[in-house]
């Protein structure tokens, strides 16, 4: 039984990826000096932008829970199902903007043949620094991997397996945050703890989503609050956003029928082509940004930038993505209806 589409999350991470796309790489583009009278959600954006990336993984987890972790688990007999899907979902649209980085950005700093070649293993998340090789967001593509398998490995092993995998993982996570202390920035070397945490974290809010479901949105808006005021002094700021700021606004949206509309499905279809487009095309655009400074110019130089990248995602999205998905799945499918029936092998 295919489970039932959560719309709302849907829309919450295509809010997720323009936040990336339109707001925090594009805000590094203007001169730091023009940022210090910026209003505060401005600044916010700027500086702590790339924790939407965080939130990513958050509704990733949420997600694979509910649709993994419903009705028969995640047996043997079904990793193959699993892998081929996840492949389908995400290596073809990162296949082709690798490709294309390549060929339009081929002699920049770091583009070497190694990380080339990790990049299409999907394991550029082990290359540093990850932000300066290729397509730089796609570091997050590589870590999502990594928690399928970590995924994979506790649920091929049962119910009971699953729950030590989910605690291991954040607990590892955890521990690295504080042995790890002041964050080093968005590019650090810590993309897989952040991974660990914000999924299997995801998983743990699901688990529990009928008992959150009784908690009062009043409730939910004050850890939210707190998520993003709490001071870790020298230690990491990751965790309250990722164990309560993040998780509050899941909740929230999940009580947001808004976000299961029209406009915010559109955008939650496009997300991955949003986050994946959206980098070669702003590097065209930054010389611009510097030079138009604060006022209307840079307002439709950015404006101008978010339409290019919606409109390519849009088509990116219809005219490859899915048809790439539905392609691989399709002949899969085959393969394994041809492997059942006695007699057969697949062409």
């Amino acid at each position: 039984m295919t489970a039932r589409r959560l719309d709302r999350l849907d829309g919450l991470r295509g809010i997720a990826a323009c936040g990336v796309a339109f707001f925090y790489h594009p805000l590094l583009g203007f001169d730091p000096g023009i940022m210090d009278h910026a209003p505060g959600a401005v600044l916010w954006l700027r500086n702590w932008g790339w924790t939407f990336v965080d939130l990513f993984f958050l509704i990733s987890g949420y997600i694979f829970a509910h649709v993994y972790l419903q009705g028969a688990p995640l047996e043997r007999g079904r990793f193959g199902d699993f892998a081929v899907a996840r492949l389908a979902r995400l290596y073809p649209l990162h296949l082709l903007t690798l490709l294309a980085w390549a060929l339009l950005f081929a002699g920049a700093t770091g583009n070497t043949w190694y990380a080339f070649a990790a990049h299409l293993f999907m394991m550029q998340a082990f290359v540093e620094p990850v932000a300066h090789t290729f397509n730089g967001p796609s570091w997050s593509i590589s870590v999502e991997v990594v928690c399928y398998a970590v995924f994979a490995l506790g649920a091929v092993r049962g119910e009971k397996g699953l729950r030590i995998v989910t605690a291991a993982a954040i607990l590892v996570a955890l521990v690295h945050f504080a042995v790890q202390g002041p964050p080093g920035g968005p590019w650090a070397g810590d993309s897989v703890p952040r991974g660990l945490l914000g999924f299997f974290t995801g998983q743990v809010l699901w688990r529990c989503r009928a008992g959150l479901a009784r908690v009062p949105t009043a409730v939910f808006a004050l850890v939210l609050i707190a998520g993003l005021s709490i001071d870790m002094g020298r230690g990491s700021s990751l965790p309250p956003i990722s164990l309560l700021a993040w998780p509050a606004v899941l909740c929230l949206a999940l009580r947001a029928p808004m976000l299961g509309g029209r406009v915010f499905l559109w955008l939650g279809d496009r997300s991955y082509a949003v986050y994946l487009i959206h980098f070669p095309v702003l590097i065209a655009v930054i010389p611009l940004l510097h030079s138009a400074g604060a006022g209307w110019q840079a307002s439709g130089i950015t404006l101008a930038y978010a339409a290019i990248v919606l409109a390519l995602s849009e088509l990116v999205y219809r005219r490859f993505e899915v048809p790439a998905r539905r392609a691989i799945r399709a002949g899969w499918a085959r393969r394994s209806t041809a492997k059942s029936v006695p007699g057969t092998s697949p062409a």
